[in-house]
């Protein structure tokens, strides 16, 4: 559908091209040969694959997980995995289906493919998959809306979160859509709107273009509906050791999110966490927090996870999951899904 679907076709140069990027963007070496990486599984286990979910202009895949006895208007988590990856690998990995079970609220999966992008990438940085009403973004918002049919859920409490490609697309789908998804989380990701091509996502992942807080905001507001006055409460998670995806892409994120909000850029209030994390705060102007930068030293691209059975713990490692610290844990409380506040991870 896109310029990527058809660069991928294109002669045996380009493709390599493409590939060392999707490659750089998942982190890790993930050819052979020259050859684009398999694509993901056909069905992932412990998931139940849904159909029949829209028009599905993106040509993705929709899986969900929900727990026993999920309650009436219980929230929604729509998670996007990273490049080289599928639904199921971020399923096991990323500690979301524990919270799903421990706070009760329905987990959606969305899975793309070697078909749509070489290295089963999202493809966020294609203007015709990123935007309101197109491609891939319209096929996650109709897996929203499928996923709100079945399970009955509150539509008031619909939230993404994404790694790395997965990440820049969460950005994305928070620009376009904030009249669906309540909050947002952006793991080792990109600004909304950083790339509208192949070559311009090279500069934001590696040297992100160091606009002003109201260039980015302005990016996110012209991607919204017109007259948008509600936003989503972003947290963000980078790691300082990361080479994929530069630490500066947190800053300019910060920036975007909080000019969004008509707030500044010095922190609320900061706090010290396990895994070598330090969480920055800003509030919006009745003191709820709006956007929050969690910072972890040392990690590497990748996303947080810590395994384990204590209650702050999740998740297994793996490739591009990170022994840290429980990322979903505090975002899920950073929402409010644990029933608190949001920003409870601040007061609870």
């Amino acid at each position: 559908m896109g310029h990527s679907r058809r660069a991928f076709r294109s002669p045996l140069n380009l493709v390599r091209g493409v590939c060392r990027w999707a490659t750089a963007i998942a982190g890790a070496l993930a050819l052979t040969g020259g050859l684009p990486a398999a694509g993901p599984p056909a069905s992932a286990a412990g998931l139940t694959q849904v159909t029949g979910f829209g028009t599905n202009p993106g040509n993705l895949s929709m899986f969900t997980y929900v727990p026993d006895s999920l309650p009436a208007d219980a929230p929604l988590v729509v998670a996007l995995h990273g490049c080289t990856q599928s639904a199921n690998d971020y399923y096991t990995h990323s500690g979301w289906p524990k919270f799903a079970d421990a706070y009760g609220f329905a987990l959606v999966l969305p899975q793309t493919s070697s078909a749509n992008n070489a290295n089963s990438c999202f493809n966020w940085f294609e203007p015709g998959d990123s935007g309101r009403g197109q491609g891939e973004a319209l096929s996650i918002k109709q897996m929203v809306d499928k996923a709100v049919a079945l399970y009955g859920s509150d539509t008031r409490r619909v939230h993404i979160t994404g790694l790395s490609a997965g990440g820049a697309m969460t950005a994305n789908m928070l620009a376009a859509y904030p009249d669906v998804f309540a909050g947002g989380a952006i793991d080792s990701g990109m600004p909304a709107r950083c790339a509208s091509s192949l070559i311009t996502a090279y500069t934001c992942m590696y040297s992100p273009p160091d606009k002003s807080p109201s260039q980015w905001g302005q990016l996110v507001r012209s991607a919204a509906p017109a007259g948008t006055a509600s936003w989503p409460r972003v947290a963000i998670w980078q790691g300082t050791a990361d080479t994929t995806v530069r630490p500066a892409n947190a800053t300019e994120l910060r920036d975007q999110w909080t000019n969004v909000w008509g707030i500044g850029q010095t922190p609320s209030r900061t706090e010290n966490l396990g895994g070598g994390t330090t969480s920055s705060v800003y509030d919006d102007a009745s003191g709820h927090p709006a956007v929050e930068v969690y910072s972890v030293s040392g990690m590497r691209h990748g996303l947080a996870v810590d395994p384990g059975s204590g209650a702050e713990q999740c998740g297994s490692s793996g490739t591009y999951y990170l022994d840290t610290i429980c990322s979903s844990y505090h975002t899920a409380r950073f929402w409010g899904l644990d029933g608190g506040e949001s920003g409870d991870t601040l007061h609870g």
